[in-house]
């Protein structure tokens, strides 16, 4: 393993902070939410000028053929602007689904419009956990996680011999749901005794938005996370692959794997991000005529932070490497986040509780990530499940034990 960045990696991190560099944290660049909830103009300007949405895809679908390393360098940089994008939805979590299960004309009707930034898609699992539904807390096998094949979740039918489909049922706090032009849907057919969960496409940027499709944009903690709540009341879609014999399951698990590694970086960015601003602003601000960041107490506060934001950036680029450790460097990450903003609220003393202020942002994302991907505790103890370190239980106790409770060596 090389732990050193390469020429074109550093490109893309200068590019992008240059050119984020004047954008103000917060929604739309600071200006008063927009319909979309993002800057349209910034975003067209990063697809035009940077390729961002396709920096993962293959070249063949008009991407830039690049790995998880890049795309990790790029959502690091929009994590320290707190960047309010369809990026995270579009090329981060739908833009590999469609690559890893789509038909070859799925993929060449839909990747290069995504890749282009024309077309922005947003994942919409039922069951209120996205984080379940990428294998990152928990296990997929069965459905469980979204209702199975009884009632709730969504439901999907045949609809006739032409092979289209039919969605029934509702997926709440869908990220950008309320503005994508395509939706890719998780949703149970089969009925109860072969349940089956399978990913289906729903166009919404027609002239006319598809018969049965509501879809209602939610108050959300962190403006700069839009969330929706989508309801499909007998929603016409079309299934992602060529029949229904497709793994959606490990595609989700795959895809979970690698927004892992992205995430990660997003959040060790405004994690370093929120420590920056602390730091300068505890050298102005003063008390009995002395800079708060001179006082010792503070300093070691600040050098803690220090050692946590660095270590969850060297976890996340590790993870970039070995996608199997993704979960647990979103943990640190997500962890340091949290800690972070909170210290900075605190330094930010008075003002650093305002809604406006900088730093209240920040501690705002670090909450809705958590709530969004997290939390981190069960993001740790699913990794630790998958890497055996618990062992299995067994009938007389715990693994490992015997009937006196006694660890069998």
């Amino acid at each position: 393993m090389d732990a050193a960045f390469t020429a074109e990696q550093d490109e893309i991190r200068r590019t992008l902070r240059d050119l984020l560099t004047a954008h103000r944290p917060g929604p739309a660049g600071g200006t008063p939410v927009a319909p979309d909830g993002y800057d349209t103009a910034l975003w067209h300007r990063l697809s035009r000028e940077l390729g961002l949405p396709g920096l993962a895809l293959p070249e063949e679908y008009g991407g830039g053929g690049r790995g998880p390393a890049e795309l990790a360098v790029a959502l690091e940089e929009t994590g320290r602007a707190l960047l309010s994008s369809p990026l995270l939805a579009t090329a981060v979590l739908a833009a590999p689904l469609i690559l890893a299960l789509g038909t070859d004309e799925q993929r060449t009707a839909l990747l290069p419009s995504l890749a282009a930034g024309e077309l922005t898609a947003a994942l919409a699992v039922p069951g209120g956990s996205l984080s379940t539904a990428l294998g990152l807390t928990g296990d997929l096998t069965g459905g469980a996680w979204a209702g199975g094949g009884r009632a709730g979740g969504v439901q999907a039918r045949p609809a006739g011999g032409d092979g289209g489909w039919r969605l029934y049922g509702e997926a709440a706090q869908v990220l950008d749901g309320h503005s994508a032009g395509l939706l890719l849907v998780a949703a149970h057919t089969g009925g109860f005794p072969r349940s089956r969960t399978l990913l289906f496409l729903v166009r919404t940027d027609g002239p006319q938005p598809p018969a049965g499709l509501v879809r209602t944009r939610q108050a959300s903690l962190d403006v700069t996370r839009p969330l929706a709540r989508i309801e499909l009341r007998d929603t016409e879609a079309e299934l992602l692959g060529a029949d229904d014999a497709v793994d959606a399951l490990a595609a989700l698990t795959a895809t979970g794997r690698t927004a892992a590694v992205a995430l990660a970086a997003e959040a060790a960015g405004a994690a370093a991000s929120a420590l920056e601003r602390t730091v300068d602003y505890v050298g102005e601000r003063e008390r009995s005529g002395r800079a708060v960041g001179s006082f010792q107490a503070v300093k070691l506060r600040l050098a803690d932070l220090y050692v946590r934001v660095r270590s969850a950036r060297s976890a996340a680029y590790y993870a970039a490497w070995d996608p199997e450790s993704g979960g647990l460097a979103l943990a640190q990450a997500l962890e340091a986040l949290r800690v972070t903003t909170a210290e900075a609220v605190q330094l930010h003393g008075g003002i650093g509780f305002t809604w406006e202020d900088e730093a209240r942002l920040y501690f705002n994302r670090a909450a809705s990530d958590e709530l969004l991907l997290g939390p981190v505790h069960r993001l740790r103890d699913h990794a630790a499940q998958r890497a055996g370190l618990f062992g299995q239980e067994q009938a007389g106790g715990p693994a490992g034990r015997g009937p006196a409770g006694q660890v069998a060596v």
